[in-house]
């Protein structure tokens, strides 16, 4: 199977180029900047473009055989960049969406994936008690939230106008390996800012313990994948979530066990150096949808998640962990 990626830079693109070629997959990524960590593997080619730009996909479609395209290029945009550059975090989000939809069915790809987010669900987050896709109004209040969900719809739409099969996929809170500054993610999770100070040897505060269902990346790849590859989709849009849920608090106490000299507190909202983005704990986010139409199974609770996190090539010392 050959797949072009869009965001295969980024932090899940990364993730997901590596899982697919490590299962003999031919990957065209596709960024703006190259990683630099690129896979030297001879399946995996990558090409720098800027998909804001119309048309700039069908130059990279032609001539090529592509068998599936996953969209996963975003700008996850905080408020400084809503207020600097609004209609750069649009263009991203939606016009290249919208585009790149365009491209993949007129150049006979028939599978695409879109990679969203469960920011989607907005207010309701903090209403609901579980975040069903068919029961939970999406309810975004953040620019990138808004984006996200008007180029599901979009692209939901665009699909019916070409006849292709699109699966738009809500991503829960992901960390874990691969994460990194990008320049295009200015929300870096919880997890990974405490393991940065940690490395700094800066203790962590903590504005509360913050429980969530946590998304470890590897599962967030296996639940793509297992959209990618299942014959049987009766949906058009899908949860992938961890199914897991443990406190930052249950993380940090698990690092300190694992790293000596580790120091952290729950200092309340005024005195946290860890940001949560949110000003209280979400509900979880349901994968019943998944689970049911695919073979996906999480595997990432806390203890192995922490584990396989500190085993990461590179990490024997938090502060290199990427």
């Amino acid at each position: 199977m050959t797949v072009l990626l869009t965001g295969a830079s980024g932090f899940i693109g990364s993730a997901l180029a590596a899982a697919l070629l490590d299962r003999g997959e031919r990957v065209i990524g596709v960024d703006r900047t190259s990683m630099p960590d690129a896979p030297s593997d001879a399946a995996y080619r990558f090409v720098q473009a800027d998909l804001a730009r119309p048309g700039g996909l069908d130059e990279i479609l032609v001539g090529e055989r592509v068998d599936a395209v996953i969209l996963a290029a975003a700008i996850t945009a905080d408020v400084a960049r809503e207020r600097r550059d609004p209609a750069g975090v649009v263009a991203v989000n939606v016009g290249a969406v919208a585009d790149a939809v365009r491209a993949a069915a007129t150049h006979g790809v028939r599978r695409v994936l879109l990679l969203g987010s469960g920011a989607v669900y907005g207010d309701e987050a903090f209403a609901a008690t579980v975040l069903d896709e068919a029961k939970t109004r999406p309810a975004p209040r953040s620019l990138y939230a808004l984006t996200k969900l008007s180029g599901e719809d979009i692209a939901l739409r665009l699909a019916e106008t070409f006849d292709i099969d699109l699966t738009a996929i809500r991503l829960g809170t992901c960390f874990g390996p691969f994460e990194r500054e990008t320049g295009a993610r200015d929300t870096p999770s919880a997890p990974f800012q405490i393991l940065r100070l940690a490395g700094k040897d800066t203790p962590v505060r903590l504005p509360r313990a913050a429980r969530r269902d946590w998304l470890y990346v590897r599962d967030a790849v296996a639940g793509i994948l297992a959209l990618l590859d299942a014959p049987n989709r009766r949906h058009r849009v899908y949860n992938v979530a961890a199914g897991f849920e443990w406190s930052l608090a249950d993380f940090c106490a698990r690092l300190a066990q694992e790293r000596p000299g580790f120091a952290w507190a729950i200092a309340g909202p005024q005195g946290g150096n860890v940001d949560l983005y949110d000003p209280g704990d979400r509900a979880p986010i349901s994968i019943a949808r998944l689970m049911t139409d695919t073979s996906y199974r999480p595997r990432y609770d806390l203890p192995a998640a922490l584990d396989d996190l500190l085993a990461w090539p590179g990490s024997t010392r938090p502060a290199e962990v990427p």
